[in-house]
């Protein structure tokens, strides 16, 4: 039996490769978005899996969208919460839209997700939620203090659901990469990449497939023991 998965942000960058990696090993993969309908067109093309475009951070488009991935799919059984945008400033003058539109995005879709999916996952006595959060959730970072708080309270969050859920048969992890190697790391300034990448003990950036691997992972029905966990995958930058 193919399990139904879905992604969120799921037709670029690490999202992309977390949904292709579920389609190859067998599953129902939805792919959700909200902004570039072309990409999303060009990904359903190259790959055959299927897009739904919805609006995350809102409660009322993702029940919507759940309904409509479930009636096209089935029950939704694994969630990789992956959304998520930036809007870095120094906290002197970052304005409150820079901090509501990354919680929104990055923190409140994965309430939004995991409450209306978790009820289901209970009543099968099955499920599998991956949060992706960032070494800068762990570690902190200069410019990002919305970012970063929304990365670690996904933390918080998937440690609280994970008590809750443990005796049901659902799993809930943390995946929390580095540096990867996608479109959003490489509009850094060049320089400033450097400095970055000079900072990774493995000395380069990650690749996305090597994120998927590891959701691929946690995302399995072999998968019923760890719960609750954070896995850093930053080529060993930061340890914690």
């Amino acid at each position: 039996m193919s399990r139904v998965a879905v992604v969120t942000g799921g037709t670029r960058g690490i999202g992309a490769a977390i949904s292709e990696a579920l389609h190859k090993a067998g599953y129902k993969v939805a792919a959700t978005y909200h902004g570039n309908d072309k990409a999303a067109a060009e990904f359903t093309a190259k790959t055959g899996i299927e897009t739904f475009k919805f609006d995350v951070s809102n409660y009322e488009a993702c029940q919507e969208g759940v309904t409509k991935i479930q009636a096209a799919l089935g029950p939704i059984e694994v969630l990789i919460n992956n959304a998520g945008i930036t809007r870095d400033a120094f906290l002197h003058k970052m304005t409150p839209q820079h901090w509501r539109d990354v919680m929104s995005t990055n923190l409140d879709s994965v309430f939004n997700m995991s409450r209306l999916v978790v009820e289901g996952m209970r009543e099968r006595n099955f499920g599998r939620i991956v949060t992706i959060s960032s070494i800068n959730g762990l570690a902190g970072q200069i410019g990002q203090t919305n970012y970063a708080t929304a990365k670690a309270g996904m933390i918080g969050f998937t440690k609280a659901l994970a008590l809750e859920v443990a005796s049901k048969g659902v799993t809930v992890n943390i995946v929390a990469p580095g540096y990867i190697d996608t479109e959003m790391v490489r509009a850094v300034a060049p320089e400033v990449l450097d400095k970055i990448v000079a900072k990774i003990p493995v000395k380069r950036l990650g690749k996305a497939e090597e994120i998927a691997r590891v959701v691929l992972f946690l995302a399995a029905d072999e998968n019923a023991f760890a719960t609750g966990a954070t896995f850093s995958v930053n080529g060993g930058q930061y340890m914690a």
